[in-house]
């Protein structure tokens, strides 16, 4: 069976990546693996806990087959993306993008592009809706 691996954070671009994934887990009859994305130490809060609730209530809504992981401890995010979609074979890789400044793309680090540039499979990138 194939998988659709897809990085969510509990932001408009995580939501964006959730969806797009899902529908073509859907289209596909593949198994949708979701990498919470948010770093260590998130898990465990209220918060955290309400959107891994309002993930696993999408996805039983959608009527997938899906399993859901937690980043490991320190690890980074496009490093442990990757592993997951190296680990099951993944046919491709879901990321939600957002927008960002010139400054903030030659100033800060970007796992987008960590992402893109060294997954062994094609990665599909998503905007969130600007209205969401």
């Amino acid at each position: 069976m194939s998988a659709i691996v897809v990085g969510y954070v509990d932001k408009p671009e995580g939501r964006a990546a959730l969806r797009r994934a899902a529908t073509e887990a859907k289209l596909r009859q593949a198994r949708l693996v979701v990498v919470n994305a948010q770093g260590a130490g998130s898990e465990g809060t209220p918060e955290a806990d309400e959107a891994v609730a309002g993930v696993r209530a999408e996805l039983d809504a959608h009527g997938l087959g899906y399993e859901y992981r937690e980043l490991g401890q320190g690890a980074e995010p496009a490093e442990d993306l990757i592993a997951v979609a190296d680990e099951v074979a993944a046919d491709f890789i879901v990321i939600g993008l957002r927008r960002r400044s010139p400054v903030g793309k030659l100033i800060l680090g970007s796992n987008a592009q960590r992402i893109l540039l060294d997954a062994s499979c094609p990665v599909l990138a998503v905007k969130a809706d600007p209205d969401v």
